[in-house]
Formats: C-alpha cells, structure tokens, sequence
C-alpha cells in the first residue's frame, strides 16, 4: 500500500477532479438529481463538506467530535440525510467554497497527526491513514453520482488502489453490517489498474473463492454505485457469490446498493 502522503495527495486530486466538475454550474444545475435517492448534486457536494468537517474536528477537537456523535446516534438512520438536506438549501456558491476550505484544511490536518494516533469516528477509531483512505473513497464515490446527474464521464485513475485496497480490508465488515457470518477462508481478488494495466492483488494465489476484473468495476461494487450484473467481474465460489451481494467499503448500516439497467428496462 502507499504511504500517508500519497494518499493525501490523491485524496487533493480527488477532490480537485470533482471541484472541476462543479465550479462553473449554474444555480439551477446544483439542483439536479443524482443516482441517489432524493439528493441532489447539492446534497452530494454538501455531504462531502459536512464529513469532511467532521474529520476535522475528529482530528483537532475530539471532544466537539464526540457532542456531535451523541447527537447524531439521536436519529442514526436519518442524521446522514438531515446533514445533507440542511447544506443543500443554501447559497451554491458559499457551499462550494466551504467546501473547498474544509477538504484543503482537512488534508493538512491529516498529514501532521502522529504515526500511532487513533481518530474517534462513527464506526471504529482510525488511523490518519485510514481517514485519509475514507475521505478518498467517499470523495470519489460521490464524485461518480454528480458525473453522472452532468452526463460526465470522469476517466479513472491509479487513485482507485488506496480504494480497492480498503473494499478488500472490508469484506468481513460486509458480513457484520447483514447479521452475517464471515468465511473462514480468504478470498483472492486480483484487478487491473485503470492505467498501464498493472495487476493488482491480494489474498492467496490459490483460494477458492476468487474475484477478478477491472479495479474500475471493483470499486464501483464496494461503494455500491453500480449493480453486481452491470460490472465486468468474474467471481468464483459461493462465498464470493455472496459477498459481491453485500459489498460495502462505507461505515454504517447496509446499503440498498443500486438497481440493475436490466431491471431499469424492464421498469420503464
């Protein structure tokens, strides 16, 4: 895996790739619907804001990090959405420059904690490096629900590794978060690098249960932006049959996921 500083450095130009998506809409293009239920491209850009604030004080005042939990576990279903709704209602422009502060704060923040430092959050306390990885991950899975409400197609980067290495880290968390029991035996995950079609992977060479495919596709399962049948994986084993079913890199219940375009034709 990369180092704090790279990561770091991705999640900046994560955050960058997205800001130039955004930066010149006008007033009404923020209130397009994205692929999530009931958000806007507002929304998607005020969730960000608002988890990256709360990185923030994670990092620097635990104790404000900590009121704020407290209340949050008051509505630990809806406080997400309520966020959200409350940031989108405001100006554009003064969302997108709070922002903009916040994830710059935020990234240097972050690079200064100490090595050993373990930051409070809504799930498990983390490591710099794991926040900075959950940023990135959140910043580019957003990222894609605002591409797509603009019709944009963003190319995908090396960025993705830092990501398919946390959807691999998380797969007995999947099992958690359904009331599931975790496989005793590791799975082998082995993807191709967006650019120069490097071969990344983990897990034992002969295990079983095997997923294999585009990091693209890879990361677009475990951030739930796209449908298991929409995705160029090959997957051998039941276990990892199961798994792709439930694949959830985010912190907090499970995820609906998204339909199939299959199922969408079939809808329409």
């Amino acid at each position: 895996m990369a180092d704090l500083s790279t990561v770091i450095d991705d999640l900046r130009a994560e955050g960058d790739a997205l800001d130039s998506l955004v930066a010149d809409l006008a007033p009404e293009q923020w209130s397009r619907p994205t692929p999530a239920d009931r958000w806007t491209v507002a929304h998607q850009i005020g969730h960000l804001a608002w988890t990256d604030h709360a990185a923030l004080l994670a990092a620097t005042d635990p104790d404000a990090f900590a009121d704020g939990l407290v209340e949050a576990w008051k509505d630990p279903v809806g406080f997400v959405d309520t966020a959200a709704d409350a940031a989108a209602v405001g100006p554009p422009a003064e969302l997108l420059a709070g922002w903009r502060a916040g994830r710059s704060r935020l990234a240097e923040v972050l690079a200064a904690v100490p090595a050993g430092t373990k930051l409070p959050w809504y799930g498990p306390p983390m490591s710099a490096m794991s926040m900075a990885t959950a940023r990135l991950m959140e910043t580019w899975a957003h990222g894609q629900d605002v591409a797509r409400a603009l019709g944009a197609e963003p190319a995908p980067t090396n960025r993705l590794r830092a990501i398919a290495h946390l959807g691999v880290r998380t797969r007995d968390f999947a099992y958690a978060v359904n009331n599931l029991t975790p496989p005793a035996d590791e799975f082998r995950f082995e993807l191709t690098a967006p650019v120069g079609a490097e071969l990344w992977s983990w897990g034992p060479e002969d295990a079983a249960q095997r997923i294999t495919g585009p990091a693209h596709d890879f990361c677009l399962l475990v951030t739930q932006r796209a449908h298991p049948d929409d995705l160029a994986l090959t997957v051998v084993g039941p276990d990892a049959a199961t798994w792709i079913g439930i694949a959830q890199v985010f912190a907090g219940p499970s995820g609906a996921g998204r339909e199939s375009t299959s199922a969408k034709a079939a809808d329409a």
